[in-house]
């Protein structure tokens, strides 16, 4: 009787481990059944058949100003100061926006000679420029309000600059050969 008492118990035992076994080899396989039916997200383009009209953009809550570069490769662009037509070379290597100073009198900014006090590397070397407030710079739709400035003599720079004391108060991009400003 001993004898079959003990093998009900291997039985059992026997049993008990080939269902805890099949029980861990589930756990184990049901979640990774689970990944490998769920639905994937599909990249965009195959989301959407080919024949499929394309909506136009909506339109841009941003003014936008896209410059394209001229022959010498440089960004050129016309704007107003305080309501005055100006044309400007855009310079990111520019700290602020650079005037001639003949530009900047018909501005009505006409530095004495003791107003010139910053002292500015240009490319024709170190100049001394008057510092001054812009208070309204329109380029295209996009307008800036009191922006710094420096007035330079007019040997010193070729032409207007339009630097990051302005630039820094949009945002701007380069791109395939063009400079994008928005606002």
């Amino acid at each position: 009787m001993l004898h079959s008492g003990i093998l009900i118990g291997v039985t059992v035992m026997r049993s008990i481990l080939v269902f805890a076994l099949l029980a861990l080899g589930l756990a184990a396989l049901v979640p990774r059944l689970y990944l490998d039916t769920a639905p994937r997200p599909q990249p965009a383009a195959a989301a959407v058949p080919a024949a499929a009209p394309v909506a136009a953009p909506a339109a841009s809550a941003y003014r936008t100003l896209v410059l394209k570069r001229d022959e010498r490769g440089h960004f050129q662009v016309d704007g107003r100061l305080d309501g005055r037509r100006m044309s400007f070379l855009v310079d990111t290597g520019a700290s602020v926006i650079a005037l001639r100073a003949s530009e900047a009198a018909r501005l009505g900014i006409r530095p004495a000679g003791r107003d010139f006090t910053a002292k500015v590397s240009t490319a024709n070397g170190s100049v001394m420029a008057a510092p001054a407030e812009i208070g309204r710079v329109e380029i295209g739709d996009i307008v800036v309000s009191r922006v710094a400035a420096l007035v330079l003599p007019d040997e010193a720079l070729g032409q207007n600059l339009l630097g990051m004391s302005f630039l820094s108060r949009i945002r701007f991009e380069h791109r395939n050969g063009r400079l994008i400003l928005e606002q």
